[in-house]
């Protein structure tokens, strides 16, 4: 080593070096494209002792795999050295994911139903380098032009490394720069100061398990709408997590319904529907705590909307189920509005709608809204009212149809043998025509309100029918 040391670099391993390639030769094997040719290897010798000691000792104490780009280079051994480089890139990502803590990284990296897989240092292992190299990007961890630099480098090593069939000879200067990206870009970066501060927020969250007053949250929610999407989806990724988790603290989870809506109302919607397919999964594995528990944060965000189509549809048709039973039932105004508050939230856009449930929804919605025929607030729930005129609203060209051809079920008929329901009927259509643009179910739609409080069967009337056939199939 000493001999090394004191070495110009030009004559570091050309006596090894050649022996091996006189010794493939000696026995038959190919000994052109194996090892770089002299001059290169004079570059490596010549700048490399100057790369490795710009390092820190604590940096190069356990870098293994930079001892071994350093065999590799001075023998020749160019793309084995590149796979070194990557390994010992993927080593140190790995340690700056583990130092800003893997419940975060994995929340980031891995979703759905695999999420529950990864928790340990042990399952970085399982994380494709390209996953774990977006995700570092992701969270900050390097740089967007560290971020292009390696991702460079993962393709080379890809395409060119040792570990794939190859006739490309790396070039001693591609080697260095290489090899100076992962020193000065990798082992001597730190994440930036808005990773840090997420990374600190979480963690401090998790700990406090006090109160937050009125003022502090106020100015977290500022702080919040202050940052960037990707940092919002990482606290709302992993502010779930620890909402769910069966050792999180009451209090914390307190505070974490004080502070989550206003990461929620900030956060992209992706982030949104990654947690619904998650929630989802806990319903479907029989995950029974943490699924009650997901729920309340989506409820408390104002998310149901953003949960999976499957699950929201099941829910949705009991909902309306429930509606319709405490519509029917004892003391229906002061029963109905809670179940279409609940109804409501996860409807709140035409987007909204699932078709799988729009004739029963449709059905129910106008039952509640044309009333029970009292005289009491003209037989509406003066509480439910305003949701169902919010789901009338809401239905557009698309369902318009669907509830002009309601009116003709019996038991909405039934209804509309009362006056005071054929009134209640004629302000529900006109609730639906604000939201029409097409101009024959305007027609239609005007017909009926013209008509409806004369009598409710106007749905039948031959000319109706004729209006709506290309709606409705009668």
């Amino acid at each position: 080593m000493n001999d090394i040391t004191k070495s110009t670099g030009t004559d570091l391993v050309d006596p090894q070096a050649q022996r091996i390639v006189d010794f493939l030769g000696h026995i038959g094997l190919p000994t052109d494209n194996i090892i770089a040719e002299q001059s290169e290897r004079n570059i490596i010798g010549q700048n490399l002792p100057a790369y490795i000691e710009s390092l820190p000792d604590e940096a190069k104490r356990n870098a293994r795999y930079l001892s071994k780009f350093v065999v590799g280079a001075g023998f020749g051994l160019f793309d084995y050295s590149l796979n070194a480089i990557w390994n010992e890139v993927v080593i140190d990502l790995r340690k700056k994911a583990i130092g800003y803590g893997l419940d975060i990284f994995y929340d980031s990296a891995v979703g759905g139903k695999a999420r529950e897989f990864y928790q340990t240092e042990d399952d970085l292992a399982s994380l494709k380098d390209s996953v774990l190299l977006d995700t570092c990007r992701k969270l900050e961890l390097i740089s967007d032009t560290t971020y292009k630099k390696l991702k460079h480098i993962l393709e080379m090593r890809n395409d060119i490394g040792i570990s794939h069939p190859t006739n490309y000879t790396i070039n001693a200067f591609e080697l260095l720069g290489w090899l100076q990206t992962c020193i000065q870009d990798v082992l001597n970066d730190r994440p930036t100061e808005a990773a840090l501060q997420v990374q600190a927020f979480i963690q401090n969250l998790k700990a406090y398990t006090s109160p937050i007053d009125p003022a502090t949250q106020q100015t977290i929610q500022t702080r919040i709408g202050e940052l960037a999407t990707h940092h919002l989806a990482s606290i709302l990724r992993t502010t779930f997590g620890i909402y769910v988790s069966a050792d999180t603290d009451p209090q914390v989870r307190k505070n974490i319904s004080l502070i989550a809506p206003s990461v929620w109302a900030n956060c992209a919607d992706e982030p949104k529907y990654k947690l619904g397919i998650t929630l989802e999964g806990y319903n479907t594995n029989l995950h029974k705590d943490k699924y009650e528990l997901g729920s309340q944060f989506f409820s408390f965000v104002n998310g149901n909307t953003f949960r999976s189509p499957n699950e929201r549809a099941i829910i949705v048709d009991s909902l309306v189920d429930q509606l319709l039973e405490k519509h029917n039932g004892w003391d229906n105004f002061h029963h109905e509005a809670p179940v279409a508050d609940n109804l409501v939230s996860f409807i709140q856009e035409h987007k909204d709608v699932i078709p799988n449930n729009i004739e029963k929804l449709v059905k129910v919605t106008l039952m509640c809204r044309i009333g029970r025929g009292v005289s009491y607030n003209q037989g509406v729930s003066p509480r439910g009212k305003a949701y169902y005129d919010h789901i009338l609203g809401l239905l557009g060209d698309k369902y318009a149809p669907h509830a002009m051809a309601a009116l003709g079920h019996y038991e909405i008929q039934r209804k509309l043998e009362m006056s005071v329901c054929r009134t209640q009927g004629k302000l529900a259509l006109e609730i639906i025509r604000q939201g029409v643009v097409n101009d024959r179910l305007i027609e239609c739609l005007n017909f009926l309100i013209e008509h409806i409080e004369g009598t409710g069967k106007c749905v039948f009337d031959s000319q109706f029918k004729v209006l709506s056939s290309g709606y409705i199939n009668w």
